[in-house]
């Protein structure tokens, strides 16, 4: 016991581990009530959320879910709720695929400028509530809800075929110019599998190693946390708290901004009216459940991903596939009221601590006189 109070890595573990175990609980109950058998279709899902093709569904998945869940953590670790990554990374994507689709350029030259002009686009539409927040006084969460429908109906109007958007040959799909291959990012291939990992799913390990190091091991990221726990006293410690409120949500817009990239880059080659959409809002529950923590999040991404691609199999077995949604919302229900309870926990047992060093100090004098 006191190597685990001594031990926020161990309480961290189990408090996911218990978290886990509830989910897994609660969704047997429902598969129960169902009249469905929970040990074999756990068993089924594993099977083949393993399958090679299903292994690489999932990463390339997660890898999306992982970007989106570091810009949500970005706006958090600074006490900020940014709810636009949603329309950060659909604007942003349809802008770098209208760019790339242009024109062609050498092969490294032309990836870098589309994911820098995703990047871009990205940050400047999560500024823009930045600044609305630090001028204006408007809550974040309000203006990036609206600035998600800003986004969907320039989106909207953009993708036209009298505009940015051309008929894609024999489907009612509207959407951008391909991209030419120059632009495009090879895949990786897997063995056994007959589809390949995105090549960018490096790039969402680089930015989660970035994360990590500017968020935890730089000044910046010292006054960004310190921003976030107490403006007042970051301010009085010299912090300018107004720009790190914009400098946080434009730094959250540019992660955003990546989300569409390695489906873009990858597979889709162009961005049209059937490219994922929603990845925002997963985002937000991936982050919460990896507790901002790049480490924390790519389990989380990954967990979900893994239960998105195994519900497709209980269809086949009649299973309504929704029983999946059950346990993600479980996970996260769950992981949310764990971790308040091992936080309280351990702000107890480090009381108890210093109470007891306490004591130990008043009373080595009276031991010396006796």
């Amino acid at each position: 016991m006191n190597r685990l109070k001594n031990s926020p890595l161990a309480l961290t573990v189990l408090a996911a581990a218990a978290a886990l175990a509830f989910s897994v609980a609660l969704t047997s109950i429902v598969l129960s009530i169902s009249g469905f058998h929970p040990p074999s279709t756990f068993q089924a899902m594993i099977e083949f959320g393993l399958e090679p093709d299903s292994v690489v569904n999932i990463v390339n998945r997660a890898a999306t879910y992982y970007l989106a869940a570091l810009a949500v953590a970005i706006g958090f670790r600074m006490g900020l709720f940014n709810i636009g990554v949603d329309g950060q990374y659909r604007l942003a994507a349809m802008l770098a695929a209208a760019v790339g689709g242009a024109f062609a350029l050498p092969p490294v030259l032309h990836q870098v400028v589309i994911i820098v002009v995703a990047m871009l686009v990205g940050a400047l539409w999560a500024g823009i509530a930045g600044v609305l927040k630090v001028t204006r006084g408007v809550s974040e969460v309000i203006a990036t809800i609206m600035l998600n429908f800003i986004a969907t109906g320039i989106i909207a109007y953009l993708l036209q075929t009298d505009r940015l958007g051309t008929q894609v040959a024999g489907s009612d799909n509207v959407g951008t110019e391909p991209i030419a291959p120059s632009g495009r990012v090879p895949g990786i291939p897997y063995p056994g599998a007959d589809l390949e990992v995105f090549g960018l799913v490096v790039l969402a390990v680089a930015v989660g190693v970035a994360f990590h190091v500017v968020v935890e091991r730089t000044r910046f990221g010292f006054d960004l946390r310190a921003t976030g726990l107490s403006p007042s006293a970051a301010v009085a410690s010299g912090v300018d708290a107004r720009r790190m409120v914009v400098t946080a949500m434009v730094l959250s817009g540019a992660a955003a901004g990546l989300v569409g990239m390695p489906q873009l880059l990858g597979s889709s080659y162009s961005y049209g009216l059937d490219f994922p959409s929603g990845l925002g809002f997963v985002g937000i529950g991936i982050a919460l459940l990896g507790r901002n923590n790049p480490v924390g999040i790519a389990f989380a991404a990954l967990l979900w991903s893994f239960l998105d691609q195994s519900s497709q199999i209980l269809e086949f077995n009649e299973i309504p596939k929704e029983i999946v949604a059950i346990t993600q919302a479980a996970v996260l229900l769950s992981v949310v009221v764990v971790y308040e309870v091992v936080r309280r926990l351990g702000m107890r047992w480090q009381q108890q601590a210093v109470a007891a060093q306490l004591a130990g100090r008043d009373a080595s004098p009276k031991e010396v006189a006796a």
